[in-house]
């Protein structure tokens, strides 16, 4: 495995993250725990220090897998949620980013992860209503508490911040990207070029696009949210001609498109962490394929050329 800097405080994480979204049970399908458990303990064994997930991902049901897979070794690990998204018995979501839901959102995952520190905290996504001024001010507080080590955002444009992520009191920022969403390009070369700054980038495989495993008449059973997803479905046609050009990049390398569509983000000065959302070992253990090896400059070019 290969790690990068997260902040000044000497942490390290690496570069191929684990995803969380999956394994709470609601957005992919259903999941066995014992299996998330063991994908758990192969990213472990790996060398996979970044889990990234966030306290909405299966209402919770994320964050306690984690803790319960971790056990002692969530000491070892970086260990990453978010806050900033609602929810109610019914599965209704809404954001909400204010300073007093904040610390109820805090304590709750505090308590499902079963730590009295979170290693690294951020903002899921901004509700537009509530002053990031405010919302960072009660981040820095809890910091100074000792609830939360590293402070991070996501879904957040750099230009939004100003002179905040000048400021050195933000860690990380996450943001999607992938050969399928390349728009966030110039935000990641802000952010990075922060110092001691880490980017985090999600929908690495677009949500299983990228691997080259559905198409348009693909069907995903209940709970997948996929299939309501569009770019399963009317912007297809042009994610076609992305998974062919992987297909081609695969076959050259002897990788899968997995491994490829994961090399050519890692690729990417502006990249801290891949993080790649996982339900079994077997998918962990193809992602972490992705280090180790390099895409020739056309090669990553032409790929690049592809999502444009």
């Amino acid at each position: 495995m290969e790690y990068a800097g997260l902040g000044g405080m000497g942490d390290r994480i690496s570069v191929v993250g684990f995803g969380g979204w999956p394994i709470g049970g609601h957005g992919y399908g259903p999941v066995e725990d014992s299996r998330s458990v063991a994908a758990v303990h192969k990213a472990l064994d790996l060398g996979i220090t970044l889990f990234d997930t966030a306290d909405v991902y299966g209402f919770g049901h994320s964050e306690e897998i984690l803790a319960k897979a971790l056990g002692r070794r969530i000491q070892d690990v970086v260990l990453a949620t978010k806050f900033g998204v609602r929810w109610d018995g019914s599965g209704r979501t809404w954001k909400d980013c204010s300073p007093g839901y904040l610390r109820i959102a805090l304590e709750g995952s505090l308590r499902r992860l079963k730590t009295d520190c979170l290693p690294l905290y951020q903002i899921h996504w901004h509700d537009g209503v509530t002053p990031l001024s405010e919302v960072f001010d009660a981040l820095f507080r809890l910091r100074e508490e000792g609830k939360i080590r590293h402070i991070g955002c996501s879904n957040i444009p750099s230009l939004v911040f100003g002179d905040v992520i000048k400021s050195g009191n933000i860690d990380s920022a996450q943001l999607q990207y992938s050969l399928a969403y390349q728009d966030s390009s110039q935000d990641l070369v802000a952010y990075r070029g922060q110092d001691k700054m880490a980017t985090l980038v999600y929908g690495v495989l677009a949500r299983g696009l990228l691997t080259g495993k559905y198409g348009k008449n693909s069907i995903f059973g209940k709970g997948d949210t996929r299939g309501e997803d569009s770019n399963f479905r009317e912007n297809m046609d042009r994610n076609s001609l992305i998974v062919h050009g992987i297909r081609k990049m695969s076959a050259k390398y002897r990788k899968t498109p997995t491994q490829v569509a994961i090399r050519w983000v890692l690729e990417n000065l502006s990249v801290s962490c891949a993080l790649v959302g996982v339900k079994s070992e077997e998918q962990v253990l193809e992602n972490a394929g992705a280090v180790g090896w390099y895409l020739e400059k056309e090669d990553r070019d032409y790929l690049g050329s592809l999502g444009i």
